[in-house]
């Protein structure tokens, strides 16, 4: 493995939200009042999410993103620095904060409303401003909560870097532009992105293997699907397709499971592991986060999961 001083460093493109999180019994019906039992303030954010995940879980962070002038912006930096996460490329926008109304429910499931707000400001001319934080990482994470234009900006910048491209394809609204597949080294979707990304079902591991066999026929290099308690049916370029089993544990709030997983995936390669290693060990980070409430204070550490390895 490469040592920590050489091969350590993610960055990730994305978004930062506040997370307005709401405990219910179940979800409400259309048109329907329901009493919730608990509410939170929270930072998130699928890109925050991730880079904190990341920094936990082994490796140096910067966060390239957007947030308003505002208490939610303010205390959404203070907690990524906090982590020691580099946010030089982190914008103060014209817009406000973007938020995250979240609804979670007794079987811990959750239903998630984004309003992006200064993430809507993060631009292919942001990107550009910041290219020395994609210079100077091993691997590069993105998601989809940011414009598209500016998330293929840093896939194709990445790329010209030769660095590790992972794309979270979150939320998908539809398949992905087939300019993107060649620009991303591990294309990372849960089961309902996968399913919205290819028009297959995705209800099972086999839907997996035939979601994940479409996705790289049309040009993804590798492809993670994530299945929650199911495990991640991984369709590799260079090993042959497989189910990861996840660990079984007792969830309490899956919000930032699948942030998670990127994150310590995003660090194990960073920090120079095999792929194998890396799902397993990102396996075990999300498995611990499920057993916690809220979406960054469940993100574990680097040594909370080698202990529960």
């Amino acid at each position: 493995m490469a040592s920590n001083e050489t091969r350590s460093r993610v960055t990730v493109v994305g978004s930062l939200n506040m997370d307005l999180v709401a405990r219910a019994p179940r979800m409400p019906h259309p048109g329907e009042t329901l009493a919730g039992r608990t509410f939170a303030q929270v930072p998130g954010g699928k890109g925050g999410n991730q880079a904190v995940a990341a920094a936990r879980l082994g490796a140096r962070v910067a966060m390239l993103g957007c947030v308003g002038a505002d208490g939610n912006g303010a205390q959404l930096r203070a907690g990524l620095e906090a982590e020691a996460i580099d946010c030089s490329a982190v914008e103060t926008g014209k817009e406000a904060t973007g938020v995250a109304l979240i609804v979670v429910d007794d079987a811990s499931q959750n239903a998630i409303v984004i309003v992006a707000g200064s993430n809507g400001e993060v631009t292919p001319a942001t990107v550009a401003r910041h290219e020395a934080v994609l210079a100077s990482a091993d691997v590069v994470i993105c998601q989809l909560e940011t414009p598209p234009d500016t998330v293929r900006a840093a896939l194709a910048a990445a790329r010209r870097l030769g660095k590790t491209v992972i794309l979270n394809p979150a939320p998908a609204t539809g398949p992905l532009p087939a300019d993107w597949l060649p620009l991303i080294d591990y294309l990372i979707p849960n089961e309902l992105e996968a399913a919205t990304l290819t028009g297959l079902p995705v209800d099972s591991a086999d839907d997996a293997a035939k979601a994940a066999a479409a996705l790289r026929a049309a040009g993804a290099r590798n492809v993670l699907v994530t299945l929650g308690a199911r495990g991640v049916f991984a369709a590799l370029e260079d090993a042959q397709a497989k189910l990861y089993d996840a660990p079984t544990v007792k969830a309490v709030d899956t919000t930032a499971a699948g942030d998670t997983f990127i994150g310590g995936f995003a660090a194990q390669l960073a920090l120079g592991e095999s792929v194998d290693v890396a799902i397993r060990f990102a396996q075990r980070a999300a498995a611990l986060s499920v057993t916690r409430a809220g979406a960054q204070p469940s993100i574990p550490t680097r040594a909370e999961v080698g202990a529960s390895a």
